[in-house]
């Protein structure tokens, strides 16, 4: 199957990019913005009508959660509705990334996130909190327990996977050829594991990205991707050849919450790997929704990155 070739005619702004952790999800956007001006009862209406898409519920929580002022916002919310497991949820995650940023205390976030938890046992996405707090503060069995919880209550978790793959690439290599190191091994058995038309099957190419970061930053690897091997090799290349035949297949019916930052990762290694065709129709289908990660590994700039890749690609700026 061939991909569709992209808008070469078509000239491009040079604002058009969009960095927003929102994505593609435009109603997201449009209560965030209410959110952070104290509007909580949109977030309330936004979480009920998502239910237990846990993908999107989680994609939606942690991006309502990152605004500075949405911790006090949801203790509002939760004030008028205790009994609200959506509130405590929001809770939970604002608590967490408080925590995260140094506003807030590991152990404030670990009880919101146990106490939204018990409210609704069946929810992923206290877990996901506890996940992200463990990727930046916790050991690697806390963060294995909160993945393993993620998992037990929806098997492909979009972003519980992307991060465990993050934490994983951090990790010493058990062998000294690494192509062996155990993030490959999770991402193929994560990917193996997964339904057929399941996103997870980019995990191999975003395991691949997270392993150069780690690489790139201990000066093993050349800090530019154009010069380094990483995407050029047979496993590298046999990786995203199936990922991209994953995307051809499935990309007309699939409507991740998440879908965009697959697209950023894998346009990014097959930019590197030199196939500009390929990247050419992934930028089409990504349009101005950048992702910092990976166009930012090992410490790029990632607007640049993401424009001077897109550029030589599409042959436009």
């Amino acid at each position: 199957m061939t991909p569709p070739p992209p808008p070469l005619g078509r000239s491009r702004g040079r604002d058009d990019i969009s960095f927003d952790p929102a994505l593609d999800d435009t109603e997201l956007a449009t209560v965030r913005d209410a959110l952070a001006r104290g509007r909580w009862d949109h977030a309330r209406a936004l979480l009920a009508a998502t239910g237990d898409d846990w993908d999107r519920r989680g994609h939606r929580l942690v991006v309502l959660a990152e605004g500075p002022a949405s911790a006090a916002w949801a203790r509002d919310w939760q004030l008028a509705e205790p009994d609200s497991a959506d509130a405590a949820a929001l809770l939970a995650c604002a608590s967490v990334f408080r925590a995260v940023h140094g506003k807030g205390t590991a152990r404030d976030a670990h009880e919101a996130c146990a106490a939204a938890a018990r409210m609704a046992p069946d929810d992923p996405s206290p877990w996901l909190g506890l996940l992200i707090l463990a990727r930046r503060t916790g050991t690697d069995d806390e963060r294995a327990r909160a993945f393993d919880q993620v998992r037990t209550r929806h098997r492909e978790h979009h972003h519980a996977h992307h991060l465990m793959a993050a934490c994983l690439a951090e990790r010493p290599p058990g062998d000294t050829d690494d192509p062996l190191h155990e993030v490959y091994d999770f991402a193929s058995w994560a990917a193996e594991q997964a339904p057929a038309d399941s996103p997870l099957a980019v995990l191999p190419v975003v395991a691949h990205a997270e392993r150069y970061r780690v690489l790139a930053g201990a000066g093993a690897a050349p800090r530019d991707p154009a010069h380094s091997r990483h995407w050029t090799t047979r496993r590298a290349r046999q990786v995203m050849k199936a990922a991209f035949d994953w995307w051809l297949e499935w990309d007309d019916d699939h409507h991740h919450p998440r879908r965009k930052t697959d697209l950023n990762y894998l346009a990014h290694a097959k930019f590197y790997e030199g196939r500009t065709a390929e990247a050419a129709a992934l930028f089409t289908r990504i349009g101005p929704h950048a992702t910092h990660a990976p166009w930012s590994y090992p410490d790029r700039d990632p607007k640049k990155a993401f424009r001077a890749a897109r550029r030589a690609a599409l042959g436009s700026s």
